[in-house]
């Protein structure tokens, strides 16, 4: 399963939600793959921590070998750092991603992607995508590499209006390059669950027939510490009730 998390929306917590989906699964068994397409890096430095600064090779690489030759390497996890959590690892992001995009989409390289990661599906069970806030080229060869997309969606009115325009260009990228692409939910994250309106846009998205998942997940100090000490939650805190929420999420998506 490729799955990516989408949002043209900054802050809405698509880097948290790819870590913690992608370290439960890893936590379950399931050998597991990130994907950082964010020339940020927050995914990355998340579950590298300093190992990200002197990663050997990178996302940037790949696309590299993507320009200047028309076979990939034989073998593709050349690319891949591992974490320190067992059957982890990530293609670690890199501040080169931005003045690659114009070459690659000046040499249509928007399929690069699926190609490699449909090789290392056969290497990994689950292979999670962080995405830029924006729709680029990074962005739609996530979503045409993907099986799968989650929508983090942070309860405030300017999120609400942007999902509307990021619901049609799914659309649109269903219609000319994956068909096949599904939409498995809305994500509600950063929840107040003693607050009015977060329960009342969760709400009125549903009455509009939206896909909300039924997890919600709440506000929590406990992210930022996580984010600080490079743990996922099921490593800093498996008791926490972020950590169970999380954990019921990946539950929901594998129902």
């Amino acid at each position: 399963m490729r799955r990516v998390v989408f949002n043209q929306k900054g802050g809405v917590g698509k880097s948290s939600i790819t870590a913690n989906l992608a370290a439960i699964s890893a936590a379950r068994g399931r050998d597991t793959l990130v994907v950082d397409l964010d020339a940020q890096g927050n995914a990355s430095q998340y579950l590298l921590g300093d190992a990200w600064e002197t990663a050997e090779s990178d996302v940037a690489a790949f696309f590299n070998d993507a320009l200047s030759i028309r076979l990939l390497p034989r073998d593709p996890l050349r690319y891949l750092t591992p974490t320190e959590f067992e059957g982890l690892h990530v293609l670690a992001s890199s501040p080169e991603l931005a003045e690659l995009q114009a070459k690659l989409e000046s040499k249509h390289k928007i399929f690069k992607l699926k190609e490699l990661l449909l090789r290392l599906s056969e290497q990994f069970d689950a292979i999670y995508i962080d995405t830029p806030p924006a729709f680029n080229f990074y962005t739609l060869s996530a979503l045409i590499a993907a099986d799968s997309c989650l929508i983090p969606f942070d309860c405030d009115d300017f999120s609400r209006r942007a999902l509307y325009t990021l619901m049609d260009n799914l659309e649109e990228t269903r219609a000319d390059h994956n068909p096949d692409l599904k939409l498995e939910g809305i994500v509600i994250n950063q929840f107040l669950s003693r607050a009015n309106l977060p329960q009342r846009l969760v709400d009125e998205l549903r009455e509009e027939g939206l896909p909300v998942l039924d997890t919600l997940l709440s506000s929590s100090i406990k992210m930022r510490e996580s984010h600080e000490q490079c743990l996922p939650l099921i490593h800093l805190a498996p008791r926490h009730k972020l950590t169970a929420e999380f954990e019921a999420l990946y539950d929901e998506l594998h129902g």
